[in-house]
């Protein structure tokens, strides 16, 4: 008769009856795993084949899988890699200087002097990135500013956000911008009380940069490839580049034709030409792959906050008379909409103002009814001033969603407190009310700034650069800002089921955190480190030690 351990050791030892380990090229263990799964939201293990999850569980992934490269989280956390669902990247030409983050109006002059130093005589200067309330003159830069830095070039830099720039007295000359000059359709030159203009021109500053000089497209791929590999510092694995040309598109198809797999995976809103140039282009939303698709019709409905020319219901605060600009007219933009929608694309309408919301919803649900299309996903982009509620009930209703950008609560607090009162001011960029009205909420940065770890702190503590709080009912809680820069952001462009949650058979998209959002303090989540992201379970960044 066989001994029981004898028997125990041939039926262990029998082939087919001990399950090998499986291999796989990366097993990350003994972390924190914030999946952005509803059915097991956390875990401790990560395993990825390829460019593909796995598995995801606990340290019993230690015995189930071999891999070639075992990581040890020591407790760190990993979540999906953010998706930027309204940003905006670009190359940069020679005559270019980037302004974000100067501290004062003489640093900004002395970055305009010292290109000026390397350019010839009469070039341009063109520049983005300055916002007056980093400023420690605590005011904008004028054209007297800018002529004192480069009085032989025409200079003309624009104000962090994109909706309002200075120019210098060079650059209006030439535009033919001066005293006798009648405000443009669609924007404002600010004046001083003579008339003369101060420099500063609101919405319309393509009067004085239609003048500078195109850089060829192939000119711009170096540095367009840098500022898109660098998002992957701030942990984005994804991004919507909020407005482009139907042109210019063959230059993101070439650039991701040669690095697919070491940029970031993004879609690409595009402004609509008209009927005939759309299908002569032969792609709608959604055409491409998981490195590089077409994404929504973007139409500009109203201007910015940072002129500020919002189109709003109330006049702002002490201007009586002004209540912002439309960028088209309402008949304009119901026939874009309903061309673009009936051609079966996506739309994703910039609208900051309530009136602008509130008209630009009125145009989606009556194109809507009479022309029905499931699953459409139209979005807005900005939701700044909230509308009334017969609106928010229609967004909800038809299926209309919002990206919106909580940090703005933070960066343009300046702009809103000089421009807005009252329940607009307190409610601006409103995050819980669309919620609670059943309406899809994605968030993203529109590169004010671009790090999403200062907008989910923004979205949970909706503090200004102040430290005052503005509606503190509007606050998200941390799962839900996460859920907002992760997998709401992956269904605005129809790939939930590719990534924005840590599951297997989804793209292995993640980032490491020096520390857990969920329990680190609302006024410190900005501060957390970002320690490496990983695209396709290929690690593309990693902070110097």
């Amino acid at each position: 008769m066989i001994g029981a351990a004898l028997l125990t050791l041939l039926v262990v030892g029998a082939p087919g009856c001990v399950r090998q380990p499986e291999a796989v090229d990366l097993l990350l263990h003994g972390g924190n795993v914030l999946t952005q799964s509803e059915t097991a939201p956390q875990a401790s293990a990560l395993a990825v084949r390829g460019d593909r999850i796995v598995a995801v569980g606990g340290e019993e992934l230690l015995t189930r899988y071999r891999a070639t490269r075992t990581l040890d989280l020591a407790g760190r956390s990993v979540l999906p890699g953010f998706i930027d669902s309204h940003t905006h990247i670009s190359g940069r030409p020679p005559h270019h200087i980037d302004l974000a983050g100067i501290g004062s109006i003489a640093e900004l002059q002395a970055r305009v002097t010292a290109r000026a130093a390397e350019l010839p005589t009469g070039a341009w200067i063109t520049g983005y990135g300055w916002s007056e309330d980093e400023l420690a003159e605590g005011r904008r830069p004028l054209r007297a500013d800018l002529d004192a830095a480069a009085p032989d070039n025409p200079v003309v830099l624009t104000r962090a956000g994109g909706h309002s720039a200075v120019a210098s007295t060079r650059a209006l000359a030439l535009a033919d911008i001066d005293a006798d000059t009648p405000e443009p359709e669609g924007g404002v030159i600010e004046r001083e009380a003579d008339g003369t203009p101060n420099g500063i021109i609101r919405e319309r500053q393509d009067l004085v940069t239609r003048l500078v000089p195109d850089t060829p497209p192939a000119a711009l791929r170096d540095s367009l490839i840098a500022a898109l590999r660098d998002q992957f510092r701030h942990g984005i694995t994804s991004l919507v580049q909020a407005s482009d040309r139907i042109d210019y598109f063959p230059e993101w198809q070439a650039a991701y034709a040669e690095h697919a797999g070491t940029l970031p995976r993004a879609s690409v809103q595009l402004a609509w030409e008209g009927p005939e140039a759309m299908a002569a282009f032969g792609r709608v939303s959604g055409d491409g792959d998981e490195h590089l698709r077409v994404g929504a019709i973007k139409v500009f409905v109203d201007g910015g906050f940072t002129g500020p020319a919002a189109y709003t219901r109330e006049p702002y605060k002490g201007q009586p008379d002004y209540r912002g600009k439309l960028n088209l007219s309402e008949a304009e933009l119901r026939r874009v909409i309903d061309e673009a929608h009936g051609a079966g694309w996506q739309l994703g309408i910039h609208a900051i103002g309530d009136a602008a919301i509130e008209l630009t919803v009125a145009a989606l649900v009556d194109t809507l009814q009479r022309r029905p299309r499931a699953d459409h996903r139209h979005y807005l982009n900005h939701f700044t001033v909230m509308p009334g509620a017969e609106t928010l009930s229609a967004m909800a209703e038809h299926g209309i969603a919002i990206t919106q950008q909580p940090n703005f609560t933070f960066t343009l607090e300046g702009r809103y407190v000089d421009n807005l009162d009252g329940h607009r001011l307190e409610t601006n960029n409103p995050l819980r009310t669309p919620l609670r009205y059943g309406i899809h909420l994605a968030l993203s940065s529109d590169i004010l700034p671009i790090g999403p770890l200062l907008g989910l702190e923004a979205a949970v503590s909706r503090r200004g650069m102040s430290g005052r709080v503005f509606g503190a009912d509007e606050r998200l809680t941390m799962a839900e800002a996460l859920a907002g820069y992760t997998i709401r952001g992956a269904w605005l462009t129809r790939e939930e089921h590719l990534k924005g949650s840590l599951e297997p058979g989804k793209l292995a998209d993640f980032v490491l955190l020096a520390k857990d959002p969920l329990t680190t303090a609302p006024d410190a989540v900005a501060d957390i480190d970002v320690l490496a992201t990983y695209l396709g379970g290929r690690e593309v960044y990693r902070a110097e030690p």
